[in-house]
């Protein structure tokens, strides 16, 4: 027995990719007076001095700052309000609520799903404009103690970790509860890789470009066009021309017509027309045509 398979996702990192700042800087460093340098200084000593990996850097030192002043998660949740994202963002998620397949592609089943997949904090993603048109957002985490202030990393997801959540994807084990490194057969999971389209910014997302290169999937690094260093450009440049990890890379500017989103929309096309051929393809295989006289 198999399931449809019948689903595109579209698969984001977050900062760099969706926002070209990051989202502590945005929704944090303002509300509790943290300067910016001083704050990245700190992770990077966590990081060279103490052999601290980096997500688990910021977490610690974000506590720090924020000591007797800790939010709770609801809070946190709030001050997402106030992420701003790249040109076209989020009116692209908006307007490919429809028109982004075609009748054909929809007499079939197929849908497309978004998801988010970043090493920054969910909490501040979910309470995000993006958040209600992702079908599930995977971040780093706090837990909370008795009073509901956050006190500890739950989650950390590395630029390493997060292929663990296109396996999840892959299986749709999007309960934390589930164990990923389960068994499962391929006919099993309800979106193959070939189904999926990841969009990343650059060296951290590598492992994600990765797995996505060895099991068929497909790939878009993105750059900030207006990044006068031309840094954003070059991550992406050497990404593809030299390291050979993906094929595409684009500005990222979502708006319509847009060199990123014409990638997008043709690389959902042809995921759909392959879904479409291998359903015709099963339907015949699995036809026996009447004897004829």
């Amino acid at each position: 027995m198999s399931v449809p398979q019948n689903t595109i996702a579209l698969i984001y990192d977050y900062d760099q990719t969706l926002s070209p700042t990051y989202m502590q800087e945005e929704a944090l460093f303002p509300v509790y007076g943290i300067d910016s340098k001083q704050f990245w200084a700190r992770c990077g000593e966590l990081v060279k001095d103490q052999g601290y990996d980096n997500e688990l850097a910021y977490m610690k030192v974000m506590l720090d700052y924020l000591d007797m002043d800790r939010p709770t998660n609801t809070e946190l949740k709030k001050l997402g309000e106030k992420l701003t994202f790249y040109k076209g963002l989020p009116e692209m998620f908006e307007e490919y609520k429809s028109g982004l397949l075609r009748p054909e592609h929809e007499t079939y089943g197929i849908k497309v799903e978004h998801y988010i997949v970043s090493s920054g904090l969910k909490v501040l993603l979910e309470g995000s404009k993006l958040a209600p048109y992702v079908r599930a957002i995977f971040g780093c985490e706090f837990a909370e103690d008795s009073q509901g202030r956050i006190t500890f990393p739950r989650r950390v997801i590395s630029h390493t970790q997060k292929t663990q959540f296109l396996f999840r994807i892959n299986k749709g084990m999007l309960d934390m509860n589930e164990d990923v490194n389960d068994h499962m057969a391929p006919e099993l999971r309800p979106i193959p890789f070939t189904n999926m389209i990841y969009i990343g910014d650059g060296p951290t997302d590598v492992p994600c470009f990765t797995v996505m290169r060895r099991n068929g999937g497909k790939a878009i690094a993105v750059y900030n066009s207006e990044d006068p260093t031309r840094a954003s450009f070059k991550k992406c440049y050497q990404l593809s021309t030299h390291a050979d990890r993906v094929k595409n890379i684009a500005p990222s500017d979502f708006r319509q017509g847009s060199h990123l989103r014409l990638l997008i929309e043709e690389m959902v096309d042809e995921v759909a027309d392959h879904i479409v051929q291998r359903r015709r393809d099963d339907l015949e295989a699995g036809t026996v045509k009447a004897p004829t006289y």
